[in-house]
């Protein structure tokens, strides 16, 4: 698999709050974030339910890959899905750095794309925690 994700019964905007803190929380900013249901909608006229994309980025972590293969940033930032389900539910699902940076023959690489998995699983534990308070 390329992600893992997490069920969340909060509003939309809600479960973007409460991603982008979890994240900081972990060393991540939140570089981009794309509204894929507005660009539908504005491009090619098609309806969609709410679906954002965040590219989180930890700027210690982005200069170590960085520094241990330039061509690296192909892969870089982070992504985050948050969406709405039809039964108004909210998923967000992270990109498994692991599973995508283990494209890159590197020493390091690795062990780096292991620590930051690890950091994107506390956010998803995280959520799930703050969801069962």
């Amino acid at each position: 698999m390329y992600g893992f994700s997490i069920n969340l019964n909060t509003g939309f905007e809600d479960a973007i709050n409460r991603v982008t803190a979890a994240l900081q929380e972990e060393g991540f900013g939140v570089l981009t974030e794309i509204d894929v249901k507005a660009t539908l909608k504005a491009k090619i006229d098609v309806e969609r339910l709410p679906y954002t994309i965040l590219g989180a980025c930890n700027p210690t972590l982005a200069h170590q890959a960085l520094e241990a293969d330039p061509d690296i940033g192909l892969l870089l930032p982070c992504n985050v899905v948050v969406r709405q389900e039809e039964d108004d539910s909210v998923t967000v699902a992270f990109m498994d750095p692991a599973a995508v940076l283990g494209l890159v023959d590197k020493a390091g690489v690795e062990d780096l794309a292991g620590e930051v998995r690890g950091k994107l699983e506390r956010v998803r534990d995280a959520l799930k925690e703050a969801a069962t308070a």
